[in-house]
């Protein structure tokens, strides 16, 4: 989307504005941050990444990263709200659909489609954990409560190639904050329920769904003007664990059995990780410090839950 700029109110006048909360406040900022990265795009220009080199590759006509979002309604629309009247250019939104009108010549609704590995089959029910895993795999799901088999989803596969551009890989939020395991839904694994992001077809990617912790794994701990600060301190800590942690390990890998090693190999991956997210971020260099506070943690309101999270997704 492309979006105007607004007037963004200054620290004392946000205190003294008596209808200025945490709904309004990220709604703002995302909206402030997007712009730069949007503002030189066309409307022809907005989906096209060139293609000419690798560098190239996951970048727009402007050079910033190509951005993606999938959105999942686990109970689905009210299809008389949600489906638009007519067709072609002429087409007329719907009430759901009508945020979107100053969009409109960006937009395609499809419809008509179907995920026939989400259908019951030889199955039978479990509709809902069908539908989660299924979603971005796109792959049948084994029926187990505890032996969990899906498929590597696409915004992960996307991640894979282009994931390298941006601070984080991908980022996978929730407005569930609910998490049960062993069998949830037909003796279907709660894996398959809650999550809808799979980096392969055992490990989900689970979601966060504190919009405090979110936006403080995006921003930094801590008042506004201390950020950056805290986020250089804990990096320089995460090095000096990772440092003691490879130290640690390569002792232990020479008295380690063979079954052992694999593990620790597991494990190791995972650390390794975490130096390449560290690495990354230094490279990406100072983020971005909003003068603003950070969220209280999940509203109590559904609706204001709901928004704080899209909020968070633009940004």
């Amino acid at each position: 989307m492309i979006m105007k700029p607004i007037a963004y109110p200054k620290e004392r006048d946000l205190k003294a504005a008596s209808g200025w909360n945490r709904r309004h406040f990220l709604r703002g900022l995302g909206a402030c941050l997007a712009l730069p990265a949007f503002e030189s795009l066309s409307p022809t220009k907005l989906f096209a990444a060139e293609m000419d080199t690798p560098y190239r590759l996951g970048r727009t006509a402007s050079g910033a990263p190509l951005r993606a979002a999938f959105l999942s309604f686990p109970n689905g629309a009210i299809p008389s709200a949600w489906w638009p009247a007519g067709e072609g250019s002429s087409f007329k939104l719907s009430s759901t659909l009508q945020p979107l009108e100053p969009f409109r010549d960006l937009i395609q609704i499809v419809g008509g489609l179907d995920h026939n590995c989400a259908n019951a089959g030889a199955d039978g029910a479990g509709d809902h954990a069908r539908g989660s895993s299924v979603f971005l795999t796109g792959v049948r799901l084994k029926k187990s409560p505890t032996d969990v088999h899906a498929g590597i989803s696409i915004d992960q596969l996307m991640a894979r190639e282009v994931g390298q551009l941006t601070r984080f890989p991908s980022l996978e939020l929730s407005c569930d904050s609910t998490r049960k395991s062993t069998a949830c839904d037909s003796n279907y694994s709660c894996a398959y329920q809650y999550n809808i992001s799979w980096s392969s077809p055992t490990t989900p990617m689970p979601p966060e769904a504190n919009p405090r912790l979110l936006f403080e794994r995006l921003f930094g701990s801590g008042s506004p003007g201390e950020r950056l600060a805290n986020v250089q301190r804990r990096q320089l800590e995460q090095r000096s664990i990772l440092d003691f942690v490879m130290e640690d390990a390569r002792r232990l890998q020479k008295r380690a059995s063979g079954h052992d090693r694999d593990k620790l190999d597991q494990y190791l991956s995972n650390v390794r990780d975490i130096e390449t997210r560290i690495q990354r971020s230094e490279h990406l260099g100072k983020r971005v410090d909003p003068n603003v506070e950070t969220p209280s943690g999940i509203p109590s309101d559904q609706a204001e839950y709901v928004q704080i999270m899209y909020d968070i997704l633009l940004l």
